[in-house]
């Protein structure tokens, strides 16, 4: 069961966290998020799974950005979500996916309990100029049957930036809680 708009509302603070919160931007059924300033694409030509590939970050200026066909664009939400007790998923708005913009490639899905930025992994079919601020997809909330275990992971929870694939720590144990690991230029967190 998907919550409605007004459970989404009576839910702020408790079970689901939307920061920053604007009213208007609630639906029936779904809340639409925004996107960032800022965009990162990976710099290898040949994506390795066992490794952190490099990557390349860079503004979208207030005139918009072009985005190009055959080329992964990561970017993420300007509000941060927390969830607790349900299911939140995220899809791309009907006015965006007509312009032929994907806003994620398979992971729409998230998991109870989870806390941070969502990543969205941007992909056109034609040419698409893009704008900062604009509501790029919407949230919606699932009702979840039995025991919760909530998502912990090391790898994409309490995020505060645009995150690539961390796949590398699950294949690499070795790597997964190393805390002097060094990631490649442009995969450091900010502050870092």
């Amino acid at each position: 069961m998907i919550l409605s708009g007004e459970e989404i509302r009576a839910q702020l603070g408790t079970n689901i966290v939307i920061d920053p919160f604007d009213e208007a931007r609630l639906n029936p059924n779904s809340y639409n998020l925004t996107l960032h300033n800022e965009l990162m694409i990976y710099e290898e030509v040949e994506l390795d799974m066992r490794k952190p590939n490099r990557v390349r970050r860079f503004a979208i200026p207030a005139e918009g950005l072009v985005i190009q066909p055959h080329q992964l664009y990561l970017g993420r939400t300007v509000e941060r979500t927390e969830t607790r007790n349900f299911v939140p998923m995220i899809e791309g708005r009907s006015s965006i996916g007509r312009l032929g913009l994907f806003v994620h490639v398979t992971a729409g899905f998230g998991d109870v309990g989870f806390r941070g930025f969502w990543t969205l992994e941007m992909f056109a079919i034609q040419p698409v100029r893009i704008y900062p601020g604009v509501p790029i997809c919407q949230i919606f909330y699932h009702e979840i049957r039995g025991a919760i275990t909530e998502y912990n992971s090391d790898k994409y929870q309490d995020n505060t930036d645009i995150q690539p694939s961390l796949l590398f720590k699950e294949l690499d144990p070795t790597r997964r809680h190393d805390p002097q690991m060094k990631l490649p230029f442009g995969m450091e967190q900010p502050g870092n």
